[in-house]
């Protein structure tokens, strides 16, 4: 039975990836460097050691103008364009679903917990999570589980009794690795990620009331079980399949 429902942010809660992504480019074509889409994607859902675009124009320029003063230029732009975003479609009912039901609400997030409580706070869904694990509570970020493994021990629960919702592949990586059901719901830059381990793929949360994902994902586990017994059997009676 599912007793918890673990959140990315990044992307996942709040699309900051698309801004971010778009602040880039735009100052990338200002200085008239190709971007390196490749170590983009690949780093997505992870953290700026996979790949610092800041460091990486920087060095394409030969330090003029310096990784800091790029950072500040992206980081100008990347707040304008989020001034009108909002939460994800379907977020907010997931979390008042999740907390009528009685499940257990976390959150696991690659990047530094300033940054990822201030948006909760701003948007006001803060108080919905029982714990937040962040950048500052791990040595390894995703794509390791360590994020999931903390979030799985701080709610007390086992991997099998919880769903994880992530938009990028590194995230699920780590979901999958720390033994939680993972559902894909990539936003409009993560979609044309190859997304292949995760149990339920969902455009976004409005596709699906979260009753009814919660319905599918054990339906999966039990056909799952039916499989494990019925090849444990045959196992058993000296048949190979």
């Amino acid at each position: 039975m599912i007793r918890a429902v673990v959140f990315d942010f990044d992307g996942l809660t709040l699309d900051t990836e698309t801004p971010w992504y778009e602040s880039l480019q735009q100052v990338y074509v200002k200085y008239g460097i190709s971007f390196p889409e490749e170590l983009f994607n690949n780093a997505i859902g992870a953290s700026h050691e996979a790949f610092n675009p800041y460091r990486y124009l920087a060095d394409q320029l030969q330090g003029q103008p310096d990784e800091r003063e790029l950072r500040t230029e992206v980081h100008e732009l990347f707040l304008f364009k989020m001034e009108k975003q909002k939460l994800r479609e379907g977020v907010l009912d997931y979390l008042i679903t999740a907390k009528r039901a009685g499940l257990k609400i976390g959150l696991a997030s690659s990047s530094p917990r300033a940054w990822v409580e201030s948006y909760l706070k701003k948007y006001e869904i803060y108080d919905y999570y029982e714990c937040i694990c962040t950048a500052d509570d791990v040595e390894q970020v995703k794509p390791d589980p360590a994020l999931y493994r903390l979030a799985l021990k701080q709610l007390g629960v086992e991997g099998y009794e919880a769903i994880a919702f992530e938009d990028s592949v590194n995230g699920l990586t780590a979901v999958k690795a720390a033994g939680l059901y993972g559902v894909a719901v990539p936003n409009a830059l993560t979609h044309r990620l190859p997304f292949t381990i995760q149990d339920v793929m969902l455009t976004s949360m409005a596709d699906l009331p979260l009753e009814v994902l919660i319905q599918r994902i054990e339906e999966l586990d039990h056909d799952r079980q039916q499989v494990i017994s019925g090849g444990a059997a045959d196992a058993e009676n000296g048949r190979i399949i």
